[in-house]
């Protein structure tokens, strides 16, 4: 998406409306992925617990079998994010001050692929696509999970952020 104007910054590459419990995998991979930086809250877990929910924990425990993957959060807190990422086994950034690209591009280059090869996977159009978006990935806007992996139906941020989105251009918002 790199060159695009600021307005289709705010188009996700993939926006299958779906949770990231409920993506394909095959998709990802068919599509060149080798890692992903995923987002953390609400994208992962639904409130402030740190226990991933039963369809998280299985999709991402595949997803590292296929992908490298990099806990990518602006949540300030080290400690939640890391007791994430133990359960994992990942690396992850914390204050990571999305939409600015600085902490981005250190985990670019710490993940040594093109951009192109790697996903930006998040619940929010300002910032995980944003970001993403912003610094070439292929941005992939999912549904806000809930403690059972499903989505979350009434998600007033992401509706106001799609609206936002179409204001201001954004075809597909």
């Amino acid at each position: 998406m790199a060159g695009l104007t600021a307005q289709h910054w705010l188009t996700p590459d993939w926006d299958p409306h779906l949770t990231i419990a409920q993506l394909s995998l095959p998709h990802l991979t068919a599509h060149g992925m080798k890692a992903a930086v995923i987002d953390v809250d609400r994208t992962l877990l639904p409130g402030r617990d740190v226990t991933l929910p039963g369809p998280v924990r299985d999709w991402l425990v595949d997803a590292g079998r296929r992908l490298q993957l990099h806990l990518f959060s602006n949540n300030p807190s080290r400690d939640r994010i890391a007791a994430v990422a133990d359960q994992l086994q990942v690396s992850f950034t914390f204050g990571a001050g999305k939409p600015r690209r600085g902490a981005l591009r250190s985990v670019v280059r710490d993940l040594a692929l093109p951009p192109e090869a790697i996903a930006m996977i998040g619940d929010r159009l300002f910032t995980d696509v944003l970001c993403g978006n912003r610094m070439g990935l292929y941005t992939v806007l999912v549904h806000p999970v809930r403690d059972d992996g499903k989505p979350c139906r009434h998600d007033r941020v992401q509706r106001f952020e799609r609206a936002m989105a179409r204001v201001m251009g954004a075809p597909s918002a």
